[in-house]
Parts: structure tokens; C-alpha cells; sequence
């Protein structure tokens, strides 16, 4: 998958996002830091928004329709109110935003969501943005892999269905 920043960065944000145990301005303000989104402070009234917010990317992970999944993105770039924007805050090479800089935490979560959501869909495929296969598993992933074949969020569950599959051929009752 190519990597670009707002591909990359966006679409695993809005994954983590929607895979996020608990919604609090904590926990929310926290996986903000770890994906290293700037001024990341969150009070306990953004909570709502983001929760708001969380359920539209939703949409996207779980719509298989091509079509349909366009329409997910194209709706979150409306409501992102996303604009091109370059910057120099960093004091490196100019690089592009969807947001100006001074926009608040949640307009500039939506921004690089719905921008990198709309990179994968129209660079990599919708494919690359699903939901884990595994029974009882619905975590939302955003498959970086060369081959563009992942099923599983981690390892780990792909592991446990393919354990599961053995199992079940190899626990059958004879004839």
C-alpha cells in the first residue's frame, strides 16, 4: 500500500477510532497523542462529536458496495468541510493539511480522517478497509499489506480462526 501521509495516518485513525473500547475525552485525547495529532486536548463535550463522527467512518468499513462506499467518503468530506492547506508549521518542507492549523481538535480529526479514507478508496481500493473476519470479531483494519489479501485485524485472529478451522476438520467423528 503506498504510503502517504494522509492516507496512512487517516485511515488508521478513523480504524483505531472506531475500535476504541471506551469513548471518553481520556481515552480519546490519548489515541490522538499515540497517532500524533498536534494539541490533542479533549474536554468531555467533544466526547459526543466524536462519537457522532466515529459512527459516519463506520459506515465506510462496512459497506462492501463500491458505490455505496464513495458515498460513505463523500459524505464525510462534506461534513469535514475539507479545504487544501498548505503549511510549513513544522518548520520543514511545505506539506498539505485539509484544515488550517488554528481548527479545533475534532474539525481536525475529521479532516485527516475523511481525507485519508478518501486517499485508500481512490489509490488503493475500497477493499483495503474492513471489518475482522474472525467469529466474534468486528474490528475495523486498514490492510497496509503488498498483496492487499488481509482478512484478520491482527495476526493473532487470523491465527485463532485458522486453529478453529484445523479443529473443526480434524475433530470430526469417523465412519
Amino acid at each position: 500500500m503506498q504510503q502517504n501521509h494522509y492516507g496512512r495516518l487517516g485511515a488508521v485513525l478513523s480504524a483505531d477510532l472506531i475500535n476504541l473500547p471506551e469513548l471518553s475525552a481520556t481515552s480519546i485525547q490519548s489515541l490522538l497523542e499515540a497517532h500524533e495529532i498536534r494539541r490533542a486536548e479533549t474536554a468531555d463535550a467533544d466526547v459526543e462529536g466524536f462519537g457522532r463522527w466515529r459512527d459516519q467512518l463506520a459506515r465506510v468499513f462496512d459497506e462492501r458496495d463500491p458505490a455505496e462506499q464513495c458515498s460513505a467518503v463523500n459524505d464525510l468530506l462534506t461534513e469535514a468541510t475539507i479545504r487544501p492547506w498548505v503549511t510549513t508549521h513544522d518548520g520543514l518542507q511545505p506539506h498539505l493539511h485539509f484544515v488550517p492549523d488554528s481548527a479545533d481538535v475534532l474539525s481536525r480529526v475529521k479532516a485527516v480522517t475523511a481525507g485519508g479514507l478518501a486517499f485508500v478508496l481512490c489509490w488503493e481500493g475500497g477493499a483495503r478497509l474492513g471489518r475482522c473476519m474472525r467469529a466474534g470479531c468486528s474490528r475495523a483494519y486498514v490492510d497496509t499489506s503488498r498483496n492487499g489479501r488481509r482478512r484478520y485485524c491482527t495476526a493473532r485472529c487470523g491465527n485463532t480462526e485458522a486453529v478453529m478451522r484445523h479443529r473443526s476438520r480434524y475433530s470430526r467423528p469417523k465412519p
